[in-house]
């Protein structure tokens, strides 16, 4: 193998291609970094920008700048449409290839609808930032459509709030939308009482955060109650549209709908032709690497990596950083001769969701928190893993103002409304 011209291929600029970028640093090789948008995102505040919260400069960066001083690093703004492992060629959509000698997939998750593809005009997920402010400009556009509706059963289905699933983004979701209408957006209208909004959370399973101790569901699903969210367990949506949702028998008159219950995975299986789960994470080796083609890796929400008691490793962040890890310290070894085998071994470091802005639930497993304190050690976290000084003290000053005032100051419509309904 000729060291100084092997050349590495990512495609994806999220948490695990990022830090694969990071630790393959001093390697002696070219790597060509792709991603069909400029910027990584730091998903685990996309429900912030949603609602107002913070703006969306304060949790995405240019790639560019974040591999600046990386000459060996070259960036590609480009969407990819496939893999061509015979030759080894990452598919572009102009029609042009990259070739590779490794590559790594890491190019995350979408929205899944369980076969309801026809429910996403009406309920958007919450993925990318183009998602979170079309969430932010439809719920922003309830309350003004609601100002000017004299109908009281079309004024109540204008503000009525119904979300989709009851994992984290869905609960984060739920106590922070129930907070904007009553605290921020209070006393700012004419013809409504915003605090009569009314926020809906919908989950099919027995209860909500089913990835956290019960007794920590049970302590996150009476905290939303007391904000005032309304939740619903244990009937599934069978239906979205423009007047609203049905889960089981029940019809839900509302004109905002969002979607936190489920996701698939990228195509990368579908470039690949490689096994796949139901949700299309590829079937990985326990090394990371797919089945029949040591040379392509799939990391992160792409990938089906189970840990030792059965259990999928979760698609969260730092699963994806220590998957990047994992795989530049198998580059490095098998550009130093050392081709023996290297399983990945996943560390789980814990489990943490918000419940608007004075409590949380944070589950070690060793340690399990909840109330004020949980809050702000969530908060620590998440300021923790933000890129830069700038960006750390921004989001600081925004939560504490929004802790000590209610205000929000990312509240602005600056899009087109292309709502069904």
């Amino acid at each position: 193998m000729n060291q100084a011209s092997h050349h590495v291929v990512v495609v994806g600029a999220g948490f695990g291609g990022l830090e694969f970028t990071r630790a393959l640093g001093g390697a002696p090789v070219r790597v060509t970094m792709i991603d069909k948008r400029n910027h990584h995102l730091f998903q685990p505040l996309l429900y912030q920008v949603a609602t107002t919260a913070l703006a969306t400069s304060e949790i995405a960066w240019p790639v560019r700048h974040l591999l600046r001083k990386r000459k060996d690093v070259t960036t590609l703004l480009a969407n990819v449409v496939g893999i061509d492992r015979a030759g080894k060629n990452v598919l572009l959509d102009d029609g042009s290839a990259v070739a590779y000698n490794t590559l790594l997939l890491a190019t995350g998750a979408r929205h899944a609808y369980f076969g309801h593809d026809e429910w996403e005009p009406f309920a958007p997920g919450l993925k990318t930032l183009e998602d979170a402010t079309t969430v932010r400009r439809r719920i922003l556009l309830a309350f003004e459509q609601a100002e000017r509706e004299t109908d009281p059963a079309k004024r109540q289905a204008l503000l009525t709030i119904a979300i989709v699933g009851g994992g984290p983004t869905g609960v984060e979701l739920a106590g922070t939308i129930v907070e904007l209408a009553h605290d921020t957006l209070h006393g700012e209208f004419r013809n409504i009482d915003t605090r009569e909004a009314r926020v809906v959370l919908i989950e099919a399973g027995d209860r909500i955060l089913a990835n956290f101790a019960p007794k920590l569901s049970d302590y996150a699903s009476k905290a939303l109650e007391r904000l005032g969210v309304t939740v619903e367990l244990g009937r599934a949506v069978t239906r979205c549209d423009a007047e609203g949702v049905v889960f089981g028998d029940k019809h839900l008159a509302a004109k905002t709908i969002l979607w936190a219950a489920g996701v698939a995975a990228s195509p990368a299986a579908e470039w690949l032709g490689a096994p796949a789960d139901r949700a299309g994470r590829v079937l990985v080796e326990p090394d990371l690497s797919v089945p029949g083609s040591p040379e392509i890796f799939v990391i992160g929400d792409a990938a089906h990596v189970l840990r030792p008691d059965g259990r999928p490793v979760p698609g969260v962040a730092p699963a994806a950083k220590q998957q990047g890890r994992h795989v530049a310290a198998t580059l490095k070894a098998r550009l130093a001769g050392d081709s023996s085998p290297r399983p990945f071994h996943y560390r789980h470091d814990g489990d943490l969701a918000t419940i608007g802005k004075r409590a949380a639930v944070i589950d070690f497993g060793w340690l399990k928190l909840t109330g004020w304190a949980a809050w702000w050690l969530w908060g620590v976290a998440h300021i923790y893993f933000l890129i830069g000084f700038r960006n750390r003290l921004a989001v600081s000053l925004s939560w504490l103002w929004i802790y000590a005032t209610g205000q929000r100051s990312a509240r602005l419509i600056t899009q087109g409304d292309d709502d069904k309904g």
